[in-house]
Order: structure tokens, then sequence, then C-alpha cells
């Protein structure tokens, strides 16, 4: 064995990628209101910008609302023009230093298209794990060629960064097998 091969560094790499997808998939607007929906909103608040989740409490008091307790008053406006111009489909009416946002019903057309962008996320993250394994077999074969590593090491190592991909890759089904269920619940 050698300490140029990683297989834990190789499952944390593949790991890294589900994250990501993870992320990816909390971003898609379900039609249930979800605090991750506005997280990534970008907000100009004293001379920088900075994420919404530093200047306002998220909360989901209700099922298809979310509602955004703004901090200092003098940041309401800015708050609410960092949501209407993220592009996410949202309005926020206000109340006071509140603004609550009510997700709407999507419809058959729209959940269609939220299902292929979830199975485009999910391509992509395991296209990543895959690349994960290439790295890991190329080292693998490196090391054979170098004489660093016997032929019996290498196959079981080869065996063992193909078995994490492959649960890496079953993981990544079930992601998506999840999201688009909570996608098409009408």
């Amino acid at each position: 064995m050698s300490g140029q091969f990683d297989l834990a560094d190789i499952r944390r790499r593949m790991l890294a990628s589900i994250q990501s997808l993870k992320h990816e998939l909390n971003g898609l607007r379900t039609g249930r209101a979800s605090a991750s929906l506005v997280e990534p909103v970008q907000v100009t608040a004293y001379g920088q910008s900075m994420p919404l989740s530093q200047v306002a409490t998220i909360s989901v008091p209700e099922a298809r609302m979310i509602s955004v307790q703004v901090w200092d008053k003098t940041m309401v406006a800015p708050v609410d023009k960092a949501i209407r111009d993220a592009n996410l489909g949202l309005s926020p009416n206000i109340e006071g230093q509140t603004l609550r946002i009510r997700i709407p019903e999507l419809n058959e057309q729209r959940r269609k298209e939220m299902v292929k962008i979830a199975h485009k996320y999910a391509e992509e993250g395991k296209v990543a794990i895959r690349h994960v394994r290439r790295d890991g077999i190329d080292t693998l074969k490196k090391l054979l060629k170098d004489k660093s590593v016997s032929e019996d090491d290498e196959k079981r190592h080869a065996g063992e960064v193909q078995k994490a991909t492959d649960l890496s890759i079953a993981e990544v089904d079930q992601l998506l097998a999840s999201k688009e269920k909570e996608i098409m619940q009408v």
C-alpha cells in the first residue's frame, strides 16, 4: 500500500459532490416554502453586499409562506428590492419590519421544468463523482507503473474506488427521486 493513494480523500471528494448537489436541489422551488429559497439572496447593506441571513431572520410560519424579519428598519426597502431582483419569482409584502413572501402554487408545466432541472443537477453530480473515480484509478495505474503498488493491491484499491463510486451514485439517485417526488406532489 502506498501513501500516495488515499481512499479516504476520494470518498471525501465524492461526498463534497453530493453536498453540492444537495445545496443545488434545496434551491429548487417546489411550491412549498423553504428558507433555503431566499438564503442565496444578496442584500446591499451598509455599503457592501451580504447574505440575507446577515440582515434578517428567515422563518417558515406556514407551508406556503416565508417570513423575513429585518433587524434594522432602514434595511426593509433594500431587502425587499434584493428579493424582487433575485429572479426567484417572489413578491414580498411589507408589514412593518417583516416581509411576508407567499409561495405560489406550481402548475404542471412548471413542475416538469423543475424536474428537468433537478435531473440536470443530478447528472452534473454524477459526472463530478465519476471524475473523482477516474482520478483515483489514474493514480493507482501510475503507482502500478512506478512499481509503488502490487497488481493485487491495485485491483483491490480499484474495487474499493468503484464501490465508493457506486454508493455515491446510488445516493445521488435517491436524492433525485426524493426531490422529484417532492416537486410533483400536488
